[in-house]
């Protein structure tokens, strides 16, 4: 740990050699209209400019633990390449912004104003007191800052503002060209916004000067960010304020020690002393001339400049892949969890459809009101034995009933509607039941819920009614196409159709072809056998067959069809809420194409080791 003005630059901790450091032409300003690559061709920034257009796009809409996390990456990925990525890589000689951070009442704004020997920056006793962020430069760096391509999101002013979006720049003569004061809000600010753009500001430094008390530099705040830079590879260094003097070498050193445990040993320390301050609100030039000195002979060496930006910038280059890993990770986090919502709904449409497909296998729809109506229609069960004894005679004595008096159709076609209407209204219910149930155990289920969806739709009984007057109608479609070219049609008219139609109907309501089963003819009293004699009587064996299997699918289509609209009131929301396929893919797909060319550039390596003349020591 050096304590005063060396300045160890490394990579993650590593250290490296001196040769191989990349020249920058040094330069007494900035030279606006002459524009520098980073690098000898363009995939490194066209690359960077894909992979904010894929995370851009990418969106975490599920309730799921991981999307939270994942939106605050996102937007912070997404601020580091505009704010500070694609244009440092755009200007490598660009002046060293060197952003001050630190915890509530740590001297941030003071410091600055002694550094730049100005009262740049607003002072105070209430909390927060630095609302809107205050860049400080010499005059010949000011077009840089303001054409707003660094930090583009905040607005340029010239005047202090309460504004957290806007950006105040202020020129100090006393500050050397090539270096740059931004004092940033707080960084445990009470003010979330405040907080959100401390973060913000210090993903866009060269250099993070962080500041702490000797009352205060063990907080929980500062650490993980200091974390969170030293992983990025960020270069920083450290002011320790307002330390008493008999408590200057215990604090100094425990602070060392724990700089070190973090990896950030190589991090330059400075102490300074606690003390008063003179009528502008500055500190005494002897307390600040050591970290003043160490600024000066930072902006003067262009090649020390390049080695900072270089580090940083490479260093935030390599932490883009992991970072937008665990943005792919979330995505196809998201689109499982979609697909498992929509699995439980239909899941528990399939149940409604089979149950509906067994009840009318199963001989439940012959029962009860049904039967009796059915019963009523064909006559009495002496007229069940005459047919099963005279079949060969059934057409004629047919033809003479129908003929002589009117059987009770409406009564059946009633009594089946209704029978099926209640069929199909609870297996609606209970679909929606399960999907609901279903949903609210899942967290991203339970977020789109609405308790209108434990039920039913409202609508759904008209629209049943509606289902099952057209499929009556459909019948009598097929009666009269599959009777078109036969004398009975046209010999008995609407009425023979009617019903020969009902009796259709309850075909579909039997077993497969309208074969009976030892249930059904328990069930139905004889009812079964009865009917297929009557329609095998009119139209033939295979007939039978043909008629009750298309009315079936029919029946069973147009359920499907209704099933699937209630369905479509949960698989909506997960539509609306469903992120593109093809987000994870896009986004692992662009940090590839970032890290072949970060590989391929000049900022692949392990930066220079950079030192400043010898430590002068500790400076009270």
């Amino acid at each position: 740990m050096s304590v005063g003005h060396a300045l160890a630059v490394t990579t993650n901790g590593d250290p490296a050699s001196l040769s191989g450091a990349p020249a920058v032409a040094a330069r007494t300003g900035f030279n606006a209209g002459k524009d520098r690559p980073a690098t000898g061709d363009d995939r490194l920034p066209d690359a960077l400019t894909g992979l904010r257009a894929a995370i851009g796009a990418a969106r975490f809409p599920l309730a799921l633990p991981s999307a939270e996390p994942a939106e605050r990456i996102g937007t912070a990925l997404a601020d580091q390449l505009d704010d500070y990525l694609l244009p440092r890589l755009a200007r490598l000689d660009a002046p060293l912004l060197v952003v001050v951070g630190g915890s509530t009442g740590a001297g941030k704004s003071t410091l600055v104003n002694s550094l730049v020997q100005a009262r740049v920056s607003a002072v105070g006793v209430l909390r927060p007191t630095t609302r809107s962020p205050v860049l400080v430069c010499n005059p010949a760096d000011s077009p840089w800052f303001r054409r707003g391509e660094l930090l583009p999101g905040l607005t340029r002013t010239n005047h202090p503002s309460a504004d957290p979006g806007t950006l105040q720049l202020v020129t100090a003569p006393a500050l050397p060209p090539g270096l740059a004061f931004l004092d940033a809000p707080d960084i445990d600010s009470v003010v979330d916004a405040n907080r959100a753009l401390a973060g913000q500001l210090l993903a866009a430094a060269d250099l993070w000067l962080f500041v702490t008390t000797a009352a205060r530099y063990a907080d929980a705040v500062p650490w993980e960010l200091l974390h969170g830079a030293r992983a990025r590879g960020a270069v920083i260094a450290l002011v320790l304020d307002r330390v008493p003097a008999e408590a200057t070498d215990e604090v100094a050193a425990h602070l060392a020690e724990m700089l070190a445990e973090q990896d950030l040993g190589s991090a330059p320390l400075f102490v300074l002393p606690e003390t008063w301050v003179d009528g502008q609100g500055l500190l005494p030039d002897r307390v600040t001339a050591p970290l003043a000195d160490w600024f000066a002979r930072l902006a003067a060496d262009a090649d020390a400049r390049s080695a900072v930006v270089r580090q940083t910038l490479g260093g935030a280059l390599a932490a883009l892949q992991p970072a937008v890993q665990s943005l792919a990770e979330a995505a196809d986090e998201q689109v499982a969890a979609a697909d498992a919502l929509d699995d439980r709904v239909r899941a528990a449409y399939r149940a409604a459809n089979r149950t509906v497909e067994q009840g009318l296998r199963d001989g439940r729809m012959l029962r009860g009101e049904v039967l009796a109506r059915w019963q009523e229609f064909i006559g009495t069960s002496e007229f069940f034995r005459s047919l099963e004894a005279r079949v060969g005679r059934l057409r004629d004595r047919m033809m003479a009933a129908f003929s002589r008096r009117p059987a009770p159709t409406a009564q059946l076609r009633d009594a089946i509607e209704s029978q099926l209407s209640t069929l199909l209204l609870g297996v609606a219910a209970e679909a929606a039941e399960h999907a609901y149930t279903g949903w609210k155990a899942h967290p991203a289920g339970a977020a789109l819920l609405d308790p209108s969806l434990a039920h039913h739709s409202p609508e759904l009984p008209e629209r049943v009614e509606r289902l099952i007057r057209d499929w009556q109608r459909g019948v009598l479609e097929l009666v009269r196409a599959e009777g078109g070219d036969r004398r009975f049609v046209a010999r008995t008219a609407a009425y023979a159709v009617n019903a020969t139609g009902l009796v259709v109907m309850i075909a579909v309501f039997a077993s497969t072809a309208f074969i009976p089963t030892g249930l059904e003819v328990a069930t139905g009293a004889g009812t079964t056998v009865a009917g297929q004699a009557v329609l095998q009587a009119i139209f033939g064996d295979q007939a039978v067959r043909t008629l009750a299997g298309k009315a079936r699918d029919d029946l069973l289509k147009r359920i499907r069809f209704l099933l699937d609209a209630e369905a479509a009131r949960y698989l909506t929301r997960t539509e609306q809420s469903r992120p593109a396929a093809r987000t994870a893919a896009e986004l692992r797909r662009a940090a590839e194409r970032v890290e072949a060319a970060r590989l391929q550039s000049g900022f692949a390596g392990a930066a220079p080791r950079l030192s400043a003349p010898a430590d002068e020591g500790r400076h009270p």
